[in-house]
C-alpha cells in the first residue's frame, strides 16, 4: 500500500531531536525554528515532558469518556490558573481543526442561528465546516461548500458591523495572529471592536489561539494584548509538545447539555499527562517571559537584514516579508545552514515558529546565516 502523497516533503528523516536540534538518519544536526507548525513549545524531549509520558503509559494509556479521568480536571485547573480564565469551562478534544468545529458548533447551539463571520487570509483548519471558514478556495471541496460563512476584510471593523446588523450571525472566528495567511495581527482596536459589536448583536466571538496561543506571543493569548475575553478560545498545537491534543475554553454562559458535544480519544490519560508537562515546564522555565524577550531581539535584528520589505509578530511568531518569493532563502538555510523555517500563503514571507526556550544564541546562528544568503 502506497502512502497519500498529500505534501511535497523534504529529502530529510529526522531520528533524533533535543531543544532546538533535530539529527537525521545520517546523524547530520539541524536547527529547528519552526517546530513542526508551531507544536514543538517547551524543546524536543524536554526531560520532564518524557518523564511524565513515560510514568503515565506505565500506568494507564487509554480508557473512554465514560469514567472519570481525574487528570482532565488537573489539567483544566492548571491551564485556568497559568491562562487567566479560571472561571471557563474545559472541553478537551484531538486536533485544531476539530476545535475549531466544536467552538462553530456551540456558537450556533447557543445563539440558534447559522451564519459565522470569518476574515481574508484565515486559516481555521480543513475539516468540513472550518475549512468552509478558511479563505482558501483551493482546499474546499463541493461538499465543504456553504453560504453560511461571510469573508470579510481583516482589521475592518466596520464590515463586520454591517454585517452583524442582520442578525443572522453566531460567531465571529478571528485568529489572535493569522499565521498562515503570513503573520498578521489583528489590531487591538479590532479585537476590542470585535468583543462589543459580538455582544451588542447576539453572535460569539471565538478566538482561534491554536498556533498564536499557549505563550508563543510574549501573553499566555495573542488576544491578551488586546485586554479581551472572548466567548470561546480554541486551543492545539504548543499544547502537547507534539502529543495529539486540543482543546476550546467555554465562557460559563454558554450551558453544557449531554449530547451536544462529545469525543472518544479527547482527553485521554496520554492526551493530559503531556498537556501538564507542557504547563508544568513553561511555568517553571518562566517560558513565556522568554518568548517575549527572545521575540523582541528576533523582530528587532530582523529588521535590519537585507532584503526585508517588513517584520511582523509578537513574541515567537514571527513573519519576515522579503522583497522576492522566500523558497530559494529557505532552500539554501536547509541545505547548507541546515535551519529549519516555515513558509506561509504570502510567498515572500518566511515564518519563524520556535520553542519558547530557544536561546539567543541559537536566533543569532539564523540571522547570521539569513545576512550571508542575502548579501551574495
Amino acid at each position: 500500500m502506497n502512502l497519500f502523497d498529500v505534501y511535497p516533503l523534504f529529502d530529510i528523516t529526522p531520528v533524533r531531536a533535543l531543544g532546538s536540534k533535530v539529527w537525521d538518519a545520517n546523524g547530520i544536526e539541524y536547527l529547528d525554528l519552526y517546530g513542526g507548525h508551531a507544536v514543538i513549545s517547551i524543546g524536543h524531549s524536554h526531560p520532564h515532558y518524557v518523564q511524565r509520558l513515560t510514568e503515565q503509559l506505565n500506568k494507564i494509556g487509554f480508557y473512554s469518556n465514560s469514567v472519570k479521568i481525574p487528570q482532565q480536571q488537573e489539567l483544566a485547573d492548571k491551564l485556568g490558573q497559568l491562562s487567566g480564565y479560571p472561571d471557563y469551562q474545559f472541553f478537551l478534544i484531538n486536533s485544531g481543526a476539530e476545535a475549531n468545529e466544536n467552538a462553530l458548533k456551540l456558537a450556533s447551539f447557543h445563539t440558534g442561528r447559522k451564519k459565522v463571520i470569518s476574515f481574508s487570509k484565515s486559516f481555521h483548519g480543513r475539516t468540513s465546516a472550518v475549512v468552509a471558514a478558511t479563505d482558501d478556495p483551493s482546499l474546499i471541496a463541493p461538499v465543504n461548500e456553504t453560504e453560511n460563512i461571510l469573508f470579510l476584510p481583516f482589521n475592518d471593523s466596520a464590515a463586520v458591523e454591517e454585517a452583524l446588523a442582520t442578525h443572522e450571525v453566531a460567531a465571529i472566528l478571528v485568529e489572535g495572529i493569522q499565521g498562515v495567511g503570513g503573520v498578521n495581527i489583528p489590531t487591538a482596536q479590532f479585537l476590542q471592536d470585535l468583543e462589543k459589536l459580538a455582544k451588542k448583536h447576539g453572535a460569539l466571538l471565538i478566538l482561534d489561539e491554536i498556533q498564536s496561543g499557549y505563550g508563543r506571543s510574549g501573553k499566555f493569548f495573542a488576544h491578551q494584548h488586546a485586554g479581551i475575553r472572548p466567548d470561546l478560545i480554541t486551543i492545539a498545537k504548543g499544547m502537547g509538545n507534539g502529543f495529539p491534543v486540543a482543546g476550546v475554553l467555554i465562557s460559563p454562559e454558554i450551558k453544557a447539555k449531554h449530547g451536544m458535544l462529545g469525543t472518544t480519544f479527547g482527553g485521554n490519560y496520554l492526551a493530559c499527562a503531556a498537556s501538564l508537562a507542557v504547563l508544568e515546564v513553561m511555568e517553571q522555565e518562566n517560558l513565556i517571559e522568554n518568548a517575549a524577550t527572545m521575540g523582541n531581539y528576533l523582530i528587532e535584528k530582523a529588521k535590519t537584514l537585507p532584503g526585508v520589505r517588513e517584520v511582523r509578530g509578537q513574541g515567537l511568531m514571527v513573519g519576515i516579508e522579503l522583497e522576492q518569493p522566500c523558497a530559494p532563502l529557505r532552500k539554501a538555510l536547509l541545505d547548507e545552514y541546515r535551519i529549519f523555517t516555515g513558509s506561509a500563503s504570502n510567498k515572500n514571507t518566511i515564518r519563524i515558529l520556535p520553542a519558547l526556550n530557544v536561546t539567543q544564541v541559537e536566533l543569532y546562528r539564523f540571522l547570521e546565516a539569513f545576512a550571508e544568503l542575502v548579501s551574495r
